[in-house]
């Protein structure tokens, strides 16, 4: 009962992603497409067609089933509906079982979904616009630190040295890289997301999670060159779905796997 109950709030969930994704870029000063005229804000104006503007119907709206039956097109004038809303629906969905296959009891998993989809929302965010927002790393480190002040997560006081550790660890690569190539290789979204890592995880988590997540830029880095399309070294490269990535795998693992992943924090 209570995997299906969090399937269906991360799939609704993962819906109401969709809408921070396409929607805070410009609430938030980071997208250079102009704020529309009128009330506009995370709950208005309502759903709607970005082609034909026709306000979308609440059978429009039911995540993934409304994607299939409109057969990923508006019902009205044939546009097509990008694949990330359904992604972004199912991945909240799967977010939702691993939250209560991982992580114990209802406060735990709630945290874990919670967390899982502040990441998801980062990670497109970053992807469509080179972007970490503030207001979604921000909420992401102190949703970890009041898991770990509750007993959900690793000690208070690993919580607060990983997060500094993290934010302090990018910071010192981007200023050495900056210093060395003369240009910004990390920006502070990345620092303050790895914060929120370490705030989840504690300190001695974050080489896993950097691993992992230069394992994932790696591996998506092999696979444009398989298709004839090799990243060389002034190309641009936004790190901050790989780093949200590394951070669910790691946190999933330790999660499922408690001590056996991240060794246990011996001090605090």
């Amino acid at each position: 009962m209570m995997l299906a109950v969090f399937a269906i709030l991360g799939l609704i969930l993962g819906s109401f992603c969709n809408v921070v994704i396409s929607r805070g870029p410009v609430l938030w000063g980071l997208s250079e497409e102009p704020r529309p005229q009128g009330p506009f804000d995370l709950s208005r104006p309502r759903s709607h067609c970005p082609s034909c503007k026709r306000t979308l119907a609440p059978a429009e709206l039911v995540p993934l089933l409304s994607y299939a039956v409109l057969r990923g097109r508006c019902r009205q004038c044939g546009a097509r509906i990008a694949g990330r809303y359904p992604l972004i629906e199912l991945l909240g969905g799967l977010a939702g079982i691993a939250a209560v296959l991982c992580a114990p009891g209802v406060a735990g998993a709630a945290f874990l979904l919670g967390f899982l989809l502040l990441l998801l929302a980062a990670a497109a965010i970053d992807a469509e616009t080179g972007y970490l927002p503030d207001a979604l790393t921000g909420p992401a480190l102190w949703l970890a630190l009041l898991a770990a002040a509750a007993g959900l997560s690793v000690p208070p006081g690993a919580a607060i040295i990983g997060a500094a550790a993290g934010y302090a660890a990018f910071r010192g690569i981007a200023g050495g890289y900056a210093a060395l190539r003369g240009r910004e290789g990390l920006g502070r979204g990345d620092a303050k997301l790895l914060a929120a890592g370490g705030a989840a995880l504690g300190p001695l988590a974050l080489p896993f999670v950097v691993l992992a997540s230069a394992a994932c830029a790696l591996a998506v880095i092999a696979a444009a060159a398989a298709r004839g399309r090799p990243v060389e070294g002034g190309t641009a490269l936004r790190f901050g779905p790989y780093l949200a990535g590394g951070i669910a795998l790691v946190l999933l693992a330790e999660a499922a796997l408690p001590g056996r992943v991240v060794p246990p924090w011996p001090l605090l």
